[in-house]
């Protein structure tokens, strides 16, 4: 029996829904998946019935309750510490950027929205988004050639690359300008069996999902 649910929104559009949904299938949480189709624009009303913050994901798991993803994959890390690089120094340079992925990349989100069913090459590519994605590339590139790869921090997808994924999905849909190792992270990134069911998964939702602004974008 399930020990708790996780709350997350159309997985076709949900950035966030990806990231906490990763960090529980990594720590092998036994977990409810509780999908609640958005509506855009922060009008979903019915994750504002179950989640603190009217946002997904939303995480209940052994008396804790967590809707903040960051916290979510802190939590997970406690169950399953192999998530974060064992040696310090790593630790701190994933956590930091991490952390630079959640706060920042304005720019990139809103020209480059999610969307896992359509591909937009050549558009989208505002100075904001492209000044957010020279910097995605720096930061990859300097993780890659320290640990060797193919993920960030070496052999195994972590929570690094957790926060990561929903970029790859946008770089693959928008499909800007990459350097080789760049397009070398996307493709091991893409491969993996939990993005390759989350991707599945995406495709078997209903038509009646999506959203014009997210299929048609300006």
């Amino acid at each position: 029996m399930a020990q708790g649910r996780l709350v997350i929104g159309t997985k076709r559009y949900s950035s966030w829904s990806l990231r906490g949904w990763l960090a529980v299938h990594l720590a092998g949480l036994d977990v409810e998946e509780v999908l609640i189709p958005l509506a855009g624009g922060g009008a979903t009303t019915a994750i504002h019935a179950v989640s603190p913050n009217g946002l997904v994901p939303y995480l209940e798991q052994d008396g804790a309750r967590i809707w903040e993803s960051l916290a979510i994959a802190e939590y997970c890390a406690e169950i399953a510490p192999g998530l974060w690089p064992a040696d310090r120094a790593a630790r701190a340079h994933a956590r930091a950027i991490a952390s630079e992925m959640h706060a920042g990349f304005r720019g990139m989100r809103v020209a480059m929205p999610m969307n896992l069913g359509r591909s937009f090459p050549g558009r989208g590519r505002t100075p904001e988004a492209l000044a957010d994605i020279a910097r995605i590339e720096a930061i990859w590139a300097e993780a890659l050639a320290a640990h060797g790869g193919p993920f960030l921090f070496g052999q195994a997808f972590g929570l690094a690359d957790m926060m990561y994924a929903p970029v790859v999905t946008r770089f693959l849909t928008w499909q800007p300008e990459l350097s080789a190792t760049s397009h070398a992270y996307v493709a091991a990134v893409r491969a993996h069996p939990l993005m390759e069911r989350w991707y599945a998964e995406a495709a078997a939702e209903p038509e009646s999902w999506l959203l014009d602004k997210y299929e048609n974008p300006a």
